[in-house]
């Protein structure tokens, strides 16, 4: 093997693979682009800044993935995968950015010498990292194949965690935890809002429970006053002021796998309706929290959150959580199962979710999350921050 870093035991890859393959026959495909670089990972241990330009895992229904990427990375491939030399293969820097030649010609030649020209090949069509372009050429350069889309086909493989996995969510939900304390411990009228952010950085990679802090899929989101009507803003360089509150969505990660958590602190005394939106999502919370029980589907889980946040006068239009585990930029997310009214998916043990039952109001927001873990008797609740609207004077 080439590894130098790899997170996990060989035996777990070869699950993982058996278990892509399986899903693979079910769908009549011989072999499978993974471009999604969570998935890379997940197949394979690729871990690497690389997802700017194309890249991507080839998965047969036999022999090792191969890793195919541009050529300066495929030193970082030998450093993280464990497949041979053979199975690492980089093209020519000049397929970089160029619009007269593209990664995906070299691609089909590599496919073709590999006996898979005449094969059924699914594709991530609706990904960040599969372009219309790289589609076009695979399809040009492979007549004699046929496509077929597989999007989504290896996240859904992903959504029942290894205990292994289920480590790593644990150590990065220490590490959301230690996040949140470093906001609460600083965050006051006048401090300019980048000054915080550094903090919380800082303390991310920094790390907690003896366990050093990875980068984040998802930047901090830190809006306050009117600008937490909206659920997506960053940060700037305006301090922070009395009688506003802030929402902190951060997200604790280890070795790629993620523990979001948002909390929502108000400088000053809180309005009634602020106070009545904090008891409102409160007890949908718990509404929905409790029905976390293996067996219940996500849409189940909805009906019970929503139903009990409307009894208390508030309407929410975005879905109330979704899988979560192991990322990239740009997000968190495993882009699978949501809790949202109608969704079949059926919770099992070690799934892990963002329960995200946030409130976009009028005049400010409230974010009150946590990362879940599903058990055999529920939902655990993986960090210790409180789960209350922090009043600062």
């Amino acid at each position: 093997m080439t590894h130098t870093h790899l997170p996990f035991p060989l035996a777990e890859y070869e699950r993982r693979i058996a278990k892509t393959r399986a899903a693979m026959q079910s769908r009549n495909l011989d072999v499978i682009l993974v471009s999604d670089p969570s998935n890379m990972a997940w197949l394979t241990g690729y871990d690497g800044w690389s997802f700017y330009v194309h890249q991507g895992v080839m998965l047969g229904l036999e022999g090792e993935p191969v890793w195919w990427g541009r050529g300066m990375d495929a030193q970082g491939a030998k450093r993280t995968v464990f497949m041979k030399p053979e199975n690492i293969v980089g093209y020519d820097d000049t397929y970089v950015q160029n619009p007269a030649k593209h990664p995906m010609e070299q691609l089909s030649a590599e496919i073709a010498a590999r006996g898979w020209d005449k094969a059924r090949i699914g594709v991530e069509m609706d990904n960040y990292w599969f372009s219309a372009a790289a589609n076009e050429t695979l399809r040009a350069r492979l007549k004699d194949a046929s496509f077929a889309d597989a999007t989504g086909l290896v996240n859904w493989q992903r959504i029942v965690k290894s205990d292994h996995e289920v480590e790593f969510i644990r150590r990065a939900a220490k590490i959301a935890d230690a996040m949140h304390a470093k906001v609460i411990e600083l965050v006051e009228p006048g401090l300019p809002k980048n000054v915080l952010i550094a903090e919380i950085q800082k303390q991310a990679v920094l790390g907690a429970g003896g366990h050093w802090g990875d980068y984040c899929a998802f930047v901090p989101m830190t809006p306050s006053g009117l600008d937490a009507t909206a659920p997506h803003l960053t940060w700037d360089d305006r301090p922070f002021n009395s009688n506003e509150g802030t929402f902190f969505e951060l997200g604790g990660c280890y070795r790629r796998y993620h523990a979001p958590l948002s909390r929502t602190v108000y400088l000053g005394k809180p309005p009634q309706k602020f106070l009545e939106a904090e008891k409102a999502v409160s007890e949908a919370t718990e509404a929905g929290l409790a029905a976390c029980t293996p067996g219940t589907t996500c849409g189940e889980v909805a009906d019970a959150f929503f139903g009990t946040l409307q009894k208390r006068g508030f309407t929410k239009d975005s879905r109330a959580g979704y899988s979560i585990g192991l990322s990239y930029p740009p997000d968190w997310g495993e882009r699978t199962l949501s809790i949202r009214r109608g969704d079949k998916t059926v919770l099992e043990p070690n799934m892990t979710l963002h329960f995200m039952p946030a409130l976009w109001l009028d005049d400010g927001g409230l974010e009150l999350s946590e990362t879940i873990l599903i058990t055999h008797k529920g939902a655990e609740c993986l960090c210790q921050t409180p789960r209350k609207l922090v009043i600062k004077a």
